[in-house]
């Protein structure tokens, strides 16, 4: 009984997995699989600006004060 159901759930599940990739194929999906990689990396150090115009209030990591002691307890 549960092979009347699982076949046919599994074929259709194929199916829809196989139209899904023919869709991005078709859509240029997968056109540039490295351009969102390269631009990850090449992006600009600017923080991003809120709303009003105003640049968030965030140290730049080279004032940060590295050499205060671990304090663990």
């Amino acid at each position: 009984m549960n092979y009347f159901f699982l076949i046919p759930v599994s074929i259709g599940l194929g199916l829809t997995g196989l139209c899904a990739f023919f869709w991005a194929m078709r859509h240029d999906q997968y056109d540039d699989l490295s351009g969102a990689a390269a631009r990850v990396l090449n992006a600009p150090d600017t923080p991003i600006a809120r709303p009003g115009g105003e640049s968030p209030d965030r140290k730049p990591a080279a004032s940060l004060d590295l050499t205060a002691p671990n304090r663990r307890p």
